[in-house]
């Protein structure tokens, strides 16, 4: 017979628990009864050496097969009889111990490291965000050391082994009856020291540096607008790759262009004698001037389209279209001979309200 607790009461979870849950719980009680955490708790430190032995057990798929099938009996046949005196936990828990504590089976002060992304905020005249444009920019960024090629050390030297880690990136402590693994302070996990460091860039690997970068703006960008420089941003550490540069677009208004979308919205005065009698005039399009013919009886507000006239589109290969808006101008100063004929047609315009007045009001009548 067995004294140990129920692996899956242990770590709190269910039987059908799947192995994201089970990482997840064997977390939070890692953190919490880890004995950096609760030193000289000899409770915290059972249930720390119980959660992390039922975790060996229910994340291997076989392992936790057997235990279902056969209970901690059948682990025995298997070989398996739990940590013992738990030598190295950490060997086996790496992934787990370095996100919370630091702690890793791995060298981590030299692994390859991605660059960091930049931003760039560009703002652009409503014409070029139309109809694209190229722009050079200059960007301040890190870049690897042309003098060291990213190495740190002078030119014909090269890293020392660390004396105090002994090259292995880490070193070990005893914590009550486990051995704990850390990254080493003096080489900060990279088993080497740099004891003539490169002058260019003093030992970092990278200078700082502006960078004139050429940027091709395409047609039918607005507000918003997210452009993607592949490697333009941060240099990687360790021979990393570097990270991208992402240009982010304003578009400045325009005097007489509204847009929307891909449709360019423009508002047109005219006279009244224009709208009423209709009229050809001439309109400023984004390429041209171009005519355009004013309907008999155009009122305030009409609309008229001109089709392909607006904004390039950034997906298909057509354009929007330029929405004219009419806006129907009264004059503030007559001459007295426009006074005239304004009466005159004043006049005409009363007597026929009048008859439509009095033939409504005859259908009306019982």
């Amino acid at each position: 017979m067995t004294d140990k607790r129920d692996y899956y009461v242990v770590l709190g979870v269910n039987r059908d628990a799947d192995d994201k849950e089970i990482k997840a719980n064997y977390r939070k009680m890692a953190l919490k009864y880890h004995p950096d955490r609760n030193p000289d708790n000899a409770e915290a430190e059972e249930k720390f050496k119980e959660a992390a032995e039922a975790y060996e057990v229910l994340r291997d798929s076989q392992k936790r097969g057997i235990y279902d099938q056969y209970g901690h009996q059948g682990l025995a046949g298997t070989g398996f009889s739990g940590f013992g005196g738990f030598e190295d936990i950490f060997s086996s828990f790496g992934d787990i111990f370095e996100d919370f504590f630091g702690f890793g089976g791995g060298r981590s002060g030299n692994r390859a490291q991605r660059g960091s992304d930049l931003r760039y905020d560009m703002t652009l005249s409503f014409m070029d965000a139309a109809f694209g444009t190229e722009i050079e920019i200059n960007v301040e960024k890190q870049e690897t050391c042309s003098e060291c090629n990213g190495n740190q050390c002078a030119p014909g030297t090269s890293p020392d082994t660390c004396g105090t880690c002994r090259g292995t990136g880490q070193v070990s402590r005893s914590q009550g009856f486990f051995t704990v693994r850390t990254t080493c302070q003096t080489c900060r996990g990279a088993g080497q020291v740099i004891s003539d460091p490169c002058p260019e860039c003093r030992g970092n690997g990278q200078v700082r540096v502006q960078k004139n970068v050429s940027v091709k703006i395409p047609a039918g960008v607005d507000n918003g607008s997210r452009l993607r420089l592949t490697g333009e941003g941060e240099a990687g550490a360790n021979g990393g790759p570097p990270g991208d540069l992402y240009v982010f677009i304003h578009v400045e208004k325009h005097d007489f262009f509204e847009r929307d979308n891909t449709d360019i919205i423009c508002r047109v005065p005219v006279s009244f004698v224009q709208a009423a009698l209709g009229a050809d005039i001439a309109i400023p399009t984004l390429t041209e001037e171009e005519t355009i013919k004013i309907p008999k009886g155009t009122q305030p507000g009409d609309l008229l389209r001109l089709r392909g006239k607006g904004i390039p589109s950034l997906r298909y290969d057509k354009r929007g279209d330029q929405i004219v808006q009419f806006i129907v101008k009264t004059p503030t100063s007559l001459s007295k001979k426009q006074e005239m004929l304004l009466k005159e047609f004043a006049g005409l315009e009363n007597d026929k309200l009048s008859n439509k007045l009095k033939n409504m009001l005859k259908g009306r009548a019982v």
